[in-house]
């Protein structure tokens, strides 16, 4: 078990910082950007119930409905090329055709309101996802079979995410703790990191298999080898960070956000330092972050707008 580790920050200037305004009372939450170079970027308009699609050359947004009572959290492009999302009003997964812009919807089964969060594929093709009110569950999409599971200690699942092996984990905030989801039975395992009530936000893996977690009350950047079974930690620079998101890019840098410092931070586990990249806005309030090669993107809830960050 590794002993925090303190380390310095500094303001990042060898990368570009661009904007992107969406509609007023978008209330942008999740961002997804195709992996393609140039391609669109998805993020979730959780004020006003849609899925929004940037093109980053042009600058144009469109909005898609998702539906009466839509409150859409999460989304990622999935497998197919298509953005997926969370939707906690509609109590549902939501796939938007990329092309058509058809809408289709999977209830979650029973009466339970899951308050859903995020979602990852695993290596299968199969969407697993969480919900705040203590549940975490799988979609076949070629069958159309949702499967629901009590998470073991109630409440909090989040943060989502699939290693290169193929393994998935999520993030408990309420219970402070991540858990190995076990594909075939749908069993999830605790595993706990070394400081107590960190809050653990949104989960994510590195090429290696490490597990990177963002942690909302301790203000700390952690990772879990599952190969050893231990952890290190990290506390974000600054008197009183609140570390929201995670994501691990291309070449193994960690991106992050801080909603003391109102920016978003860049962990190089190598050298064990950060970068700072403080947003142009007050209480911008970046919730998740995705990118693809050379681009950091994260959506501005607070101040409608899309960020990226060209490295």
């Amino acid at each position: 078990m590794g002993l925090s580790c303190l380390a310095f920050a500094t303001l990042a200037t060898a990368a570009e910082v661009t904007y992107y305004e969406v509609p007023s009372g978008a209330r942008p939450h999740d961002v997804a950007p195709d992996p393609q170079p140039g391609g669109p970027v998805w993020y979730t308009a959780q004020g006003q119930g849609a899925l929004g699609r940037l093109d980053p050359t042009s600058g144009k947004v469109e909005q898609i409905a998702l539906g009466e009572g839509s409150s859409p959290h999460g989304v990622i492009i999935g497998p197919d090329g298509a953005p997926w999302v969370t939707d906690s009003g509609l109590n549902a997964i939501v796939r938007v055709d990329p092309l058509t812009r058809l809408v289709k919807r999977w209830p979650l089964p029973g009466s339970s309101h899951a308050n859903l969060n995020t979602a990852t594929f695993d290596r299968s093709g199969r969407l697993w996802f969480t919900g705040q009110t203590g549940f975490y569950g799988r979609l076949d999409p070629t069958t159309g079979k949702v499967d629901l599971w009590k998470s073991p200690r109630g409440s909090g699942p989040y943060g989502i995410a699939t290693t290169p092996a193929g393994e998935v984990y999520y993030a408990s905030l309420a219970g402070s703790h991540i858990a190995r989801i076990d594909l075939a039975s749908g069993e999830a395992t605790p595993i706990d990191p070394p400081t107590p009530d960190q809050g653990a936000r949104r989960v994510w893996s590195d090429s290696t298999g490490r597990i990177w977690v963002s942690e909302w009350r301790s203000g700390q950047v952690s990772a879990y080898d599952p190969a050893s079974h231990t952890w290190r930690a990290w506390k974000l620079p600054g008197t009183a960070p609140c570390t929201y998101s995670v994501w691990v890019d291309e070449r193994d840098k960690v991106w992050l956000t801080d909603f003391s410092a109102n920016a978003i931070v860049r962990f190089d586990p190598k050298s064990e330092t950060f970068e700072s990249f403080p947003s142009n806005a007050r209480s911008a309030s970046v919730r998740q972050m995705l990118g693809r090669a050379g681009e950091a993107w994260g959506a501005e809830s607070g101040a409608d707008r899309l960020v990226v960050v060209r490295h």
